[in-house]
């Protein structure tokens, strides 16, 4: 069961749309099933002779009473929009359920508390099988507002209880940190437009992904410029410095003005002052340098997601949540930078990670930096690795399962099940990604005598888990790998053992295959090593360092 609390300035205009047909013909039956006094509300559902400006003089009557006495205007936003809808595949419940339903809600949420005969003045319509919209004009019979604080979350709440109750199917609760969805006229607009998702959804995803890749507030705002997407800065009056920000879809536009979205209006974690935690005020910032090795772009990043599923593993709740927020942005920058079907996939998994990424628990962005450094150097990868790239996606899977069990330790059911969902979409593109990769491996295994020499240092490195990654379908792959690191200098019973010594093989379901992307992230030191001496026999005997024109010395002697 689903509420959906909003405010608004028009009673007239919102019981003419809940008593019409509809935006497309879609009320049926409109009716009131409870109200404030039914008895002495019009209902024009039911009786002809009511018209819709007598049940709107009926609610307004406080607002109207407050008003002459104060010799004023109406208050701002005094009409409280509360639609409730079940679940779908629920039963349909009848109009004395939903009244019960409705009363239950307007007590939760201070609009209309049991045995308050200064309430405020509401109605329940129902004009579909499946949902019902509360209506209430938010000025009490005293003249006061009523305490409407967290009146969402407590209709959220109540709903739960409701749920039990009735045997309906029990929803995930909030926390207030749910981007808001689009509203029932985006909706229709981007279905006229034949768009799959509104200008709202498609601007998130933008900037979310963009912000995942940038370094500051100022090549934020550069690169969705770059995407079509307008931006309009907020500068404060004072201090003329910009304290917010606006985007309008391309195309996107109402009587031929933009459609603007506030940052926050998109996700509370986009709005300019959470983006400011995340990325420095300063110029726009230069590309990384492309490194010697490839590869160590990759390490790098799965080093950082390894130490990731430490902190949430840890009582830090503060740095939990920091390398959260990371981790989605590495998600999105780990899309960017694969190529392979499994692209797709991954995107989806950014997506619904976005959702986990947030919780009431106030995030410390100073401890994740270096798994934020490492995403940001990924978005700018101009090489995929193949087993590295997979190492680290099967990495990110493990981080996902530990994301999505922190957040149900917790409570955090909505990001709980947004996790869940992310995991999902990681293990369907990590097998498109590695199958391929592991295949090759398999063709390429070494002789029959290297195996079998493999399997003797693997029986007297890990004795207790040789058996199951003798049994594994991926052993000739590792096979394949141990020889090629042998073949760099590398002991492969000194590999294997390291590899395991890494975290438990217990529950790895495929042993071999997790020992495998394992062995491919580690560092060739041999490698290494030749590069470190390479650089001290080849680098030249330093030299001066040049002078400007205005810092040379006057005096030229011998001595220079």
């Amino acid at each position: 069961m689903v509420p959906d609390v909003s405010t608004g300035s028009s009673t007239l205009g919102l019981i003419n749309y809940l008593f019409g047909k509809g935006r497309r013909d879609e009320h049926t039956d409109p009716h009131i099933v409870a109200a404030w006094d039914k008895a002495g509300a019009p209902d024009p559902g039911r009786d002809p002779e009511a018209i819709y400006a007598q049940l709107a003089r009926r609610l307004d009557h406080h607002v109207d009473l407050r008003t002459r006495e104060l010799g004023g205007t109406k208050p701002p936003q005094h009409v409280w929009h509360c639609p409730v809808r079940t679940a779908p595949g629920d039963r349909y419940l009848t109009d004395t359920e939903w009244a019960e339903v409705a009363r239950r809600i307007v007590h939760a949420t201070g609009i209309a508390p049991e045995d308050d005969e200064k309430a405020c003045r509401w109605i329940a319509v129902r004009h579909a099988d499946d949902h019902i919209h509360i209506l209430a004009t938010t000025v009490r019979a005293d003249g006061r507002r009523p305490r409407t604080n967290r009146d969402g979350w407590r209709a959220q709440q109540e709903c739960r209880k409701i749920e039990d109750e009735f045997g309906l199917r029990r929803l995930k609760s909030g926390d207030l940190t749910a981007p808001r969805t689009p509203t029932g006229a985006e909706r229709a607009k981007a279905e006229r437009q034949g768009r799959e998702v509104t200008a709202r959804e498609w601007l998130r995803e933008q900037a979310y992904a963009v912000a995942a890749a940038v370094r500051s507030i100022d090549e934020y705002f550069a690169v969705l410029r770059s995407l079509g997407i307008q931006v309009k800065p907020r500068v404060g009056p004072e201090t003329g410095e910009v304290t917010g920000y606006s985007l309008a879809a391309p195309g996107d536009t109402t009587s031929g003005e933009p459609v603007w979205y506030g940052g926050s209006k998109l996700a509370p974690d986009l709005s300019y002052n959470r983006l400011c935690e995340r990325l420095s005020t300063q110029d726009v910032a230069d590309r990384p340098q492309q490194m010697a090795d490839p590869a160590e772009t990759w390490r790098r990043a799965h080093t950082a997601i390894r130490y990731a599923q430490a902190v949430l593993a840890s009582n830090d709740d503060a740095a939990a949540q920091g390398h959260m927020d990371a981790f989605g942005d590495t998600l999105h920058n780990l899309a960017l930078a694969a190529h392979g079907a499994h692209r797709g996939e991954l995107q989806a998994a950014a997506k619904m990670f976005d959702r986990a990424r947030r919780s009431a628990i106030r995030a410390d962005h100073q401890a994740a930096t270096a798994l934020r450094e490492a995403a940001k150097e990924l978005a700018y990868a101009t090489h995929d690795p193949g087993g590295f790239a997979i190492a680290l996606l099967l990495a990110a899977l493990h981080l996902a399962r530990a994301a999505a069990k922190w957040h149900e330790q917790r409570g955090h059911e909505q990001q709980a099940a947004a996790a869940e969902l992310a995991l999902r979409h990681l293990q369907a593109g990590y097998q498109q990604a590695a199958q391929p990769v592991l295949a090759e491996l398999t063709r390429r295994a070494p002789r029959t005598t290297t195996i079998h020499r493999f399997e003797q240092d693997l029986r007297a490195a890990l004795p207790d888990h040789a058996d199951r990654v003798l049994t594994d379908p991926a052993w000739r792959a590792l096979t394949t790998t141990l020889a090629r690191a042998e073949t760099a200098g590398h002991s492969p019973r000194r590999l294997l053992a390291e590899a395991a010594a890494r975290r438990e093989l217990e529950t790895a379901e495929h042993p071999a295959e997790v020992l495998n992307w394992r062995i491919t992230v580690q560092p060739n030191r041999r490698a290494q090593a030749a590069r470190r001496q390479k650089t001290r026999t080849t680098t030249p005997t330093p030299q001066p360092t040049p002078t400007t024109v205005s810092e040379r010395p006057t005096k030229r002697g011998r001595h220079r």
